[in-house]
């Protein structure tokens, strides 16, 4: 880097017209040093890289940039490198563990990391969260042949990596895994005090609320704006040998209820599907949360992320407004995530 990030980063916010916060000011200065270390050649970085952190995990609360702060250093590095949502990582990785299962005694995760080193020497993840307990057992072993690969992580979370899979059955065969990150990455909490995306100038056009005719009204005049001259047609999605019917599809922009969603068996393989062949997705009659609909509302933060990941802008009707939808007890936390989500895929300046 000719300019030091630092610099680099108060450019790239003046020409969004973004605020600039002291403790941005400070990641930033943790990954001007996580990249001399891990990016920059040197004789010096040769002999020493074997002392260096792998990863740099950003954590702290929803909307207070950590996403865009991470997006901003992933741009700059000019090596081989992947973003992944971490659902379709952990996908990938079934799919080559079952594709490979018939490879007799050689070890599926050294095959799968070779595998990934030819494709990327940087990975990112962003909203990294662990809720699998099949995953959880897995990644201990799978991290660690990733970091002895010499193949670098950076991380967005909302949770500290020793609160990761907090209270999930058989947590103790996951500690390895958080002391092979502790060791391995940079940890850095991300502290502001708004957050960003319920800002005056991110206020949202695309959520109407509450369940009722005027609300109906209302999105059906904005669906029929941006279907016009649309062909309509009913797009058939082949999931691993399971169909999956679009039946409102308008050359990329899509409408489903939320039933059709998220009251069915369906996991983040799906969602990933459906948001590929999409451009814009209405979503209509999104409920209230409690714990009798828990498994619904996990099914919609998952669809959420999946969403925000791919950058695919939503447009909704809901029981309530955003600052007043309640939750299940257990998914209360993450649900603050997909809640700071829905304001940004909803607002008018998260454009089709």
């Amino acid at each position: 880097m000719s300019k030091t990030l630092e610099e680099k980063f108060r450019s790239f916010c003046s020409s969004k017209n973004l605020e600039i916060n002291q403790n941005q000011i400070t990641t930033i200065k943790l990954l001007q040093d996580f990249y001399n270390k891990n990016f920059h050649s040197s004789i010096f970085n040769f002999f020493k890289k074997e002392n260096y952190k792998k990863g740099f995990y950003l954590h702290g609360g929803v909307g207070v940039g950590k996403t865009m702060i991470l997006d901003f250093f992933y741009d700059l590095i000019s090596k081989k490198k992947l973003r992944l949502h971490f659902n379709e990582f952990m996908l990938n990785f079934h799919d080559f563990v079952h594709a490979n299962k018939n490879k007799g005694d050689e070890n599926i995760i050294n095959l799968f990391v070779k595998d990934l080193k030819s494709k990327a020497l940087l990975i990112y993840f962003d909203e990294f969260q662990v809720t699998n307990i099949v995953d959880a057992m897995i990644l201990g072993k799978l991290f660690d042949k990733i970091f002895s690969e010499n193949i670098k992580i950076i991380v967005t979370s909302n949770i500290q990596i020793s609160d990761l899979y907090k209270d999930g059955l058989q947590r103790d065969q996951f500690k390895p895994f958080i002391e092979i990150m502790k060791k391995k990455t940079v940890e850095h909490e991300l502290v502001i005090e708004d957050d960003y995306r319920k800002s005056k100038e991110n206020q949202n056009d695309r959520y109407f609320f509450p369940l009722n005719k005027e609300s109906n009204f209302k999105m059906n005049k904005f669906f029929r704006i941006i279907s016009k001259d649309k062909k309509k047609t009913t797009q058939s999605l082949d999931i691993k040998g399971r169909e999956f019917l679009i039946k409102e599809f308008y050359e990329g922009v899509v409408r489903f209820t939320f039933n059709e969603l998220c009251d069915k068996n369906l996991g983040a393989e799906d969602y990933l599907e459906i948001v590929k062949v999409s451009k814009f997705i209405v979503i209509d009659q999104i409920p209230k949360f409690d714990d009798i609909n828990s498994n619904q509302q996990h099914r919609f933060i998952t669809l959420i992320d999946i969403v925000y990941d791919k950058k695919v802008p939503l447009a909704v009707t809901i029981e309530k407004s955003l600052d007043e939808l309640t939750s299940s007890k257990s998914l209360k936390e993450p649900f603050k995530r997909t809640i700071s989500r829905l304001y940004e895929l909803t607002s008018s300046n998260f454009n089709l």
